[in-house]
């Protein structure tokens, strides 16, 4: 029996997704479990993807979302994800306003289009309290923290935006930096769910640059709460102000946040379209 998945392939600053709407009536489109979610996302045998986004109904917001990463496992929150998942719901005539609320597993999300297929995402308040990040810290905040790895040790910063970010400040992020020590990172036993990583230069108060590996995808040309997390950390150590333009190598992103511990962060950036298709999801 066919089973035909109809899907938009969209990218925030080439963090790029699979895209779906399910479950609003009767002969609506289909949507992949986990195990599907793998063979899309695969680059060489699939569709190719960062992860996989599952538009729903809510009885909380306007849409649920669901995020599954490219090995399967479920994401709570994904910024650069909610942008296209804003331009989704526009391009399918799924709502006529100009702002969303979705529900993510961290809570709701709103979501401003600003025109030109860019989007203001309020991202909520960060997580500073370690055992809710969660690390193995008990309590307190966890503000460049030395990590012991197998052979060396690391200074980091630990911030949640529903999911968990390891930031790192450096001068210079190179290839064996991160593909190095991202993995060892994302798995250490300090981060009992694992966690994304940032490596981040400074070039000023309000102007920094960051790779990021993350958590169930490795490195990726760009991840919203990522960058939203550096800033947080950078405003906490007094690396950076309330107001930088975060450049990562699939583009640049503009983040603020005031500081306030209850201070929701905002992060600005754009969604694109790159295609439609269809695939047969039958085994």
């Amino acid at each position: 029996m066919n089973r035909i998945l109809n899907f938009h392939k969209m990218h925030g600053i080439g963090n790029d997704f699979i895209v779906v709407h399910a479950g609003f009536g009767p002969g609506d489109n289909v949507y992949p479990d986990a195990r599907q979610a793998v063979a899309l996302c695969d680059r060489r045998f699939g569709v190719g993807a960062d992860g996989v986004l599952i538009i729903g109904p809510s009885k909380t917001a306007d849409f649920k979302v669901t995020i599954y990463n490219s090995d399967g496992s479920t994401a709570e929150m994904c910024g650069n994800g909610i942008r296209c998942c804003a331009l989704y719901v526009q391009r399918n005539g799924l709502s006529d306003k100009p702002a969303a609320v979705f529900e993510t597993g961290a809570g709701p999300v709103s979501v401003e289009s600003l025109g030109s297929e860019r989007f203001r995402v309020c991202m909520g308040a960060p997580i500073l309290d370690a055992d809710k990040i969660p690390t193995r810290q008990p309590s307190g905040r966890v503000l460049l923290h030395e990590l012991s790895l197998d052979r060396e040790t690391v200074s980091l910063t630990a911030v949640s935006m529903g999911n968990p970010h390891a930031v790192l400040f450096t001068d210079d992020p190179t290839d064996n930096m991160v593909l190095r020590l991202g993995p060892s990172i994302e798995r250490h036993a300090f981060f009992p769910r694992k966690t994304n990583v940032e490596f981040v230069k400074v070039l000023s108060k309000n102007e920094i640059t960051m790779r990021v590996w993350e958590r169930g995808c490795g490195e990726t040309l760009a991840c919203g709460t990522g960058a939203c997390a550096a800033v947080v950390a950078g405003v906490l150590v007094g690396q950076t102000g309330g107001e930088v333009a975060v450049h990562l190598p699939g583009g640049d992103l503009h983040v603020t946040w005031d500081g306030g511990e209850e201070s929701p962060v905002f992060l600005t950036g754009p969604a694109v379209e790159s295609f439609r298709g269809s695939v047969d999801l039958a085994p």
